[in-house]
């Protein structure tokens, strides 16, 4: 029976209800748009099957559309039908004159079906369309206001796996969440699941009591086999002749009562006699383990009792319509629980444990064996984590949004595994327990510390951009990484999109780019991202996005690795990565790169307006001439004139190419106050015929940021540095530097230590010909350069790297020295 037109190709009848007084269809699409055709998805259909039940009164027949058999069939185990984004047709004959009703929990399917025609024809009729939502979804049938028939069908995700990337994503979200709250936490897949309850912290709590009642009663035990003892003092009056060691109670009882003392031959001496107390108080210490730590153990035993007992009572709480309690089995097993706890509060060990009436801060209940484990279990099953937001809801319905959350929770889970977790505030604590912060209204973020460099990497969640000159920007993960030496730091954009085109033969995106793929639109929003989000610096708008990309569910990383916007990637910093639970290593090994590139390497793939690279090229070439001061005379001279004489045979080769001159005052001269400290621009120059030499006049003078000391170098006369060399060195062998190898290897270096020191081959600079090693004095590393080979070393082995790696590989020098540093 065909009761609808046929739309787009390929549309069937999917199921057929036959009931004794109406018929019910469905019809749609059994394949969702990843495939061009019904012929494909039969033929790389994945043994997968759809959930399906029918249930209700007078059923006659019912038949499913089996995709393998291409009709309709009596058996209810296929292959999935219905998928989020489709579309399907529902229609609903009356064989009778009752008047039929369609019922939904959600109000948008309700609202979708309604009745067509006139009373006693009346048909129900619309269009199902399930949103970026998965799972299981039921609708009832109802005659003159009675429920007749349930249809329960199994919507499948269309860019996922349901049964791996979908069930995955829920698992690894929870997993997080939990152990972010705990880090000892970890949850289930059914454990994820919403529970319609009207007291939805007791499931909370039965879930989280059945997973770790195990752990708070092991814990227990070792605290009843290692129990935290004091030693208690007990003081008794006893005879003179028992008196031992006083304490400061028993000299105190002396003191006050001086006619205890007779003469003895053996007493003390006191005033040329020898005097004995007939009596005194001794002090007895026995080891106790009344202790505020045990009190505190036996109180949470207690707490845990009262509350076990309210869950049991929750639990025999029966519905009118019940014939018998479903949590008979539950009740059991909270039962016991309750008696194991009491049968312990039983034991001889705690009956001799008093009352908690005071509250408890110790170093014991956080480090000592057994009483950490207990408390950190009774935290647990006493607060439980309140999925606060949207972040229980959206369990088995909102895939958007859960993979969504899924990507920024998996960007932190792969930092962690590398990088030291410092802070993080997705959870926090409020009087009604642990609170998840992850929702579309408030921003939250994680931090993390490279442990060898020291630099801070800050992965944000929709980081609010704040204010900006046109539009307001709120990205999905935001990820800001510090660099040793820079006062700013490189921001990338990761969003997540929901959605891939599948290339489909002869579309568009197919003959563009031969595989599936990001939206050109969502990659145009990667653009507007980088240039919308700016910084004001100076009364001056500044880029500090350096690249965004799209996250998209996509499993084929291998072959999309040759998709144009992979290769985008590389060129100008815009593009998008395939990310599920099976397909994060494009991710990974992008992260990687960012984290250990130098600064140099990621300001230069920095997209630039253009003409911005010859300003910032010229200004960078910018030459200081480094003259070197006789004498404090001098020094006052130059500061009262504005003017400095140098002869002929002082001046440096390239001299002319000077912009600024800096000052260098020799150690021998000045001691403590040696080295570089001002700098000033050239204003003019006059030739001193008669003195032979020239006159430099300088702008006012500047004080350097970081001085530059001469550690056992220095200036015999003059030399040639750049600008941002001087700027940037702390030791005088620093502005030496000069070929491309040295330059990349200070910087490599540096990130391990602020402290970098370089030997030269001669102790005047300008004489110099060669960098013959560097060292770290922090790390203990030594590099020597020696015939373009460059040797590392520390007390955990050695290394060694060519002039080309340490040019044109840096990262690979970096990744290598980091693990030097690791070795054990």
């Amino acid at each position: 029976m065909d009761l609808l037109p046929s739309g787009a190709a390929d549309e069937r009848e999917l199921i057929e209800i036959e009931t004794d007084s109406f018929s019910l269809y469905i019809k749609g699409k059994p394949y969702h748009s990843r495939y061009e055709s019904l012929k494909q998805y039969k033929a790389i259909q994945p043994y997968e099957s759809m959930y399906f039940s029918v249930n209700g009164e007078a059923i006659e027949s019912v038949r499913v559309f089996d995709v393998r058999e291409e009709k309709l069939t009596e058996h209810i185990n296929v292959p999935p039908l219905f998928f989020e984004n489709g579309v399907y047709q529902l229609v609903v004959t009356p064989k009778s004159h009752d008047s039929l009703e369609f019922e939904h929990e959600h109000p948008t399917l309700r609202k979708a079906v309604s009745k067509v025609g006139k009373h006693p024809h009346q048909l129900l009729m619309g269009n199902l369309s399930f949103t970026n939502e998965v799972g299981y979804t039921t609708f009832s049938i109802l005659s003159e206001g009675k429920k007749q028939l349930d249809v329960t069908l199994e919507v499948f995700p269309s860019k996922l796996s349901y049964k791996e990337d979908y069930q995955q994503l829920l698992e690894e979200v929870n997993e997080e969440v939990y152990n972010l709250a705990y880090h000892f936490v970890k949850k289930t897949y059914l454990g994820a699941t919403t529970t319609q309850t009207a007291e939805p912290s007791w499931a909370e709590f039965y879930r989280l009591v059945m997973k770790y009642f195990q752990q708070f009663t092991m814990a227990v035990t070792q605290v009843e086999k290692q129990p935290h003892h004091q030693l208690k003092k007990e003081h008794r009056l006893v005879r003179g002749d028992q008196l031992k060691r006083q304490d400061t109670v028993g000299l105190k009882y002396l003191r006050k009562r001086p006619g205890l003392f007779v003469e003895s031959p053996n007493g003390i001496p006191i005033h040329e006699k020898k005097m004995m107390p007939t009596k005194g108080i001794n002090v007895q210490k026995e080891p106790t383990y009344d202790t505020l730590e045990n009190r505190f153990v036996k109180w949470m035993m207690v707490r845990l009792s009262h509350k076990l007992n309210s869950l049991k009572r929750k639990l025999e709480e029966r519905k009118p319509f019940d014939q018998q309690n479903p949590n008979q089995d539950k009740m059991k097993v909270v039962q016991n629980m309750e008696s194991s706890i009491q049968r312990k509060l039983a034991s001889p060990f705690w009956r001799t444990i008093g009352k908690l009436d005071r509250s408890v801060m110790s170093l014991v209940l956080q480090m000592a064996p057994g009483y950490r484990e207990a408390y950190q279990a009774y935290l647990t099953l006493s607060r439980g984590l309140v999925l606060h937001g949207e972040l229980a809801r959206i369990s088995v319905k909102d895939v958007a949004t859960l993979y969504e959350y899924w990507t920024f929770l998996k960007l932190g889970q792969i930092l962690a595994s590398k990088y030291k977790m410092i802070s993080q505030d997705i959870i926090k604590v409020n009087r009604e327990g642990l609170f998840v912060t992850l929702n579309q209204s408030k921003s939250a973020k994680r931090v993390f510390r490279h442990p060898h460099t020291n630099e801070k990497i800050t992965l944000h969640f929709q980081k609010h951009s704040g204010r900006l000159p046109t539009v307001k920007q709120k990205p999905d993960s935001m990820l800001s990484i510090e660099k040793v030496g820079k006062d700013h730091t490189y921001e990338y954009v990761f969003d997540a999109k929901y959605r891939v085109d599948f290339a489909a033969e002869g579309s568009y995106y197919g003959r563009t780019y031969h595989s599936p793929g990001p939206l050109e639109e969502d990659i145009n929003t990667m653009h507007r991202y980088r240039d919308a989000i700016v910084e004001n610096n100076a009364s001056a708008y500044e880029r500090n996005t350096f690249g965004a990309y799209v996250l998209f569910p996509w499993g084929e990383e291998h072959e999309y690795e040759k998709h144009a916007f992979y290769q985008s990637i590389q060129k100008v910093n815009i593009g998008g990565f395939p990310f599920l639970p099976q397909s994060t290593a494009l991710v990974e090994r992008f992260l990687d790169r960012l984290i250990e590139c130098s600064p140099k390497q990621l300001q230069e793939e920095g997209i630039l307006p253009k003409g911005t690279l010859e300003e910032w090229n010229s200004r960078v070439q910018e030459k200081v001439l480094i003259a070197k001061v006789n004498g404090e005379q001098q020094l006052r001279n130059i500061n009262q004139s504005g003017y400095m004489f140098i002869r002929d045979s002082y001046l440096c080769k390239g001299w002319k190419e000077a912009r600024y001159i800096a000052l260098y005052k020799p150690k021998a001269i000045f001691a403590e106050n040696g080295g570089i400290y001002q700098y000033a621009r050239l204003r003019d120059l006059k030739v001193d015929y008669q003195r032979g030499g020239i006159r430099l006049y300088m702008d006012t003078w500047k004080r350097l940021k970081l001085s530059i000391k001469p550690v056992g170098y220095g200036i015999s006369t003059s030399t040639l540095t750049t600008l941002p060399d001087l700027k940037a060195a702390k030791e005088l062998p620093q502005l030496y530097m000069k070929s491309a190898m040295e330059r990349q290897l200070w910087e490599v270096l540096r990130r391990f230590s602020g402290e970098v020191r370089m030997d030269l081959d001669h102790k005047e600079l300008e004489k110099a010909g060669k960098v013959t090693s560097f060292r770290t004095l922090i790390n203990g590393l030594t590099v020597e350069v020696v015939e373009s080979v460059i040797k590392v070393r520390s007390d955990k082995g050695s290394l060694a790297f060519t002039y080309e790696d340490v040019v044109h590989n840096v990262n690979k020098v970096f990744r290598e020295i980091v693990n030097l540093q690791s070795r054990g």
